[in-house]
């Protein structure tokens, strides 16, 4: 047992998110975990296994999985172990193991002592495969790939047995022992079960046990050539760690057989069952790992931390919660069929843990200079702000006022169209929390560029409102010129412009092009300065953002996580 190089916290209270029809009931995996407890099955245990392959970074799917084993470990009173499953070392680097710490423990799981590797089980997992050997359950075939792959038949067509099948134990066996040795180069042999060639279930049709593979392995090095195939480690795996129930996704339906072939036919002492549930498909979003490489590779994205990727350290960064991926994961529950989830109900759910949560902010992302000529120069004010709305403990906070300002560009307009209720030549708007401001004058460049809008303001509006009781339909956000933060803000949004792109073969080609805008030359309240990585907060009227790695002190960097509204919806509804 290898002990964890990371623990997760203990978890914060859960804020419950609720969505009106979610199911009560348990669910059919839980259904199955009490009869089993009822019956004294297992004696009443519960172990489970989350078992990545670390030849990636994990992704949204992988966290419905861990919510699902972590989750019936601890509601049934059992464990849940992290197992590695390195078994395939051309593919597995010690990067993507610590980036698996990190993300289980971020999601708010902690395995505690229980952290395994499919490494640690090498020497027993090569016994076992000589025993199955001795008992005429396996064999050493040295027939090509392409071979192999012509002899396995089709869906409707049995397979045509190997010259090799019918090789002798001891012939086998002392091959099985060269191939360990390293006395044959990569692809000269492989192990396989000895099953039936003509099963309806081409996965029992002598499935591949073993096979020759000279990559160092991140954690053994160099001490094997051979390598068991995950269908082979998995299951022994999970029998020599004792666990109960091996919560799968549905594609390891048709596998389920061998892993109970393998567990018979070596007369093992534990008998874990198998159990499939359908695996997350969200809308606009690939979960495919090989998918996400080609994405990493081809730079097409800027690394598997991108904001606008799908990974757990993705969300992360572009600011998602794991409190609102756990309820999310909540909502959509465990079923037996695969579907695919709108991915504007995950969108949803971290909507609403960021507004219960998020200090509001001003931030002005595309700036125009505002000047109030009424406002006496070298003035300084300042006018407290609230927090957070649904907060009242949240308090408030101080944001300074000065005869300069800055203010969103699209809240001006010269020639403002009908319901247009911000700042217009002659019209007066309100500063929020801060005076009533008429449009006077504008200031172009030599190119005709607004540069700058020149205003008056009500000395006695003081706080925004009018003495007088007149109405002013437009409220602004605002900067002052004199304190505000220069920042480069990134507005991310979904990476994918179709809602299917796992359906189409030229996925590439669906990228969306609008997916990352990098406003360079944002201006920010003081109070956004030096906020750490990963720091939340709304940008009043904006949206979501969340402070990025990438910043310093003189120029910080924030993501859009989400806009307030879901635009999407829009887009579709016009569409």
């Amino acid at each position: 047992m290898t002990e964890p190089t990371a623990t997760a916290p203990a978890p914060e209270p859960e804020k419950k998110l609720t969505l009106a029809g979610t199911p009560t009931s348990p669910d059919f995996i839980r259904e199955i975990v009490i009869e089993d407890q009822a019956s004294g099955k297992h004696g009443g245990r519960v172990v489970t296994r989350f078992p990545p392959e670390p030849n990636g970074y994990l992704h949204l799917g992988h966290a419905k999985s861990i919510c699902l084993n972590f989750g019936l470990a601890k509601e049934f009173g059992g464990r849940c172990h992290l197992r590695m499953d390195d078994t395939n070392p051309a593919k597995e680097e010690m990067e993507y193991i610590e980036a698996i710490h990190r993300d289980v423990a971020w999601l708010g799981f902690s395995w505690g002592e229980h952290e395994y590797y499919a490494s640690d089980y090498f020497e027993k997992l090569y016994q076992h495969a000589e025993t199955l050997i001795l008992r005429g359950l396996a064999y050493v075939d040295s027939l090509s790939a392409d071979e192999i792959r012509a002899h396995r038949g089709t869906l409707t067509a049995p397979g045509k047995n190997s010259p090799y099948r019918d090789r002798s134990i001891e012939e086998n066996l002392d091959l099985f022992r060269k191939m360990r040795a390293g006395e044959f180069p990569d692809g000269a042999h492989i192990l396989r079960a000895k099953i039936d060639m003509a099963s309806p279930n081409i996965t029992m049709r002598d499935p591949a046990l073993y096979r020759i593979r000279r990559h160092t392995h991140p954690r053994t090095g160099d001490a094997w050539c051979i390598y068991p195939m995950y269908d082979y480690a998995h299951p022994l795996s999970d029998e020599l760690e004792a666990v109960t129930h091996s919560v799968c996704t549905l594609e390891f339906e048709a596998h389920r057989p061998l892993y109970d072939w393998l567990l018979v036919s070596l007369d093992t002492p534990n008998r874990p069952q198998q159990i499939e549930f359908a695996r997350l498909n969200l809308t606009y979003t690939v979960l495919s790992k090989r998918r996400l490489l080609e994405l990493v590779n081809g730079k097409f994205v800027n690394g598997w931390d991108d904001p606008r990727m799908p990974t757990l350290s993705g969300v992360r960064r572009r600011g998602f919660t794991p409190e609102a991926i756990r309820a999310f994961c909540e909502r959509i529950g465990v079923a037996k069929r695969d579907s695919m989830v709108d991915v504007s109900l995950l969108e949803h759910a971290v909507r609403e843990d960021l507004n219960a949560r998020s200090p509001r902010v001003f931030g002005v992302l595309r700036p125009v200079k505002v000047v109030i000529e009424t406002y006496p120069e070298g003035e300084v004010e300042h006018f407290d702000a609230v927090n957070n709305p649904e907060d009242p403990s949240a308090g408030t906070r101080s944001v300074p006022f000065s005869r300069e300002l800055y203010i969103e560009a699209d809240d001006f307009r010269e020639d403002p169209p009908k319901k247009f209720f911000r700042l217009a030549p002659g019209r007066e708007v309100r500063l929020r929390y801060a005076y009533l401001v008429t449009c006077k004058e504008v200031v172009r460049d030599a190119e005709g560029n607004i540069v700058e809008i020149r205003c008056t303001h009500d000395p006695a509006s003081r706080g925004g409102n009018a003495p007088d009781g007149r109405r002013v339909q437009g409220t602004i956000h605002w900067v002052s010129a004199a304190h505000a933060v220069d920042a480069e803000v990134r507005l991310y949004d979904r990476l994918f412009s179709v809602e299917n792109p796992n359906a189409e073969e030229s996925y590439l080609d669906k990228l969306n092009p609008a997916s990352l805008e990098v406003l360079p030359h944002a201006k920010l309240e003081p109070s956004l300065a030096g906020k750490p990585a990963g720091w939340l907060c709304q940008f009043e009227r904006l949206g979501y953002f969340c402070a990025d790695p990438d910043g310093t002190p003189g120029k910080p960097v924030y993501n859009r996580t989400l806009t307030l509204k879901d635009s999407w919806a829009k887009i579709e509804a016009k569409g």
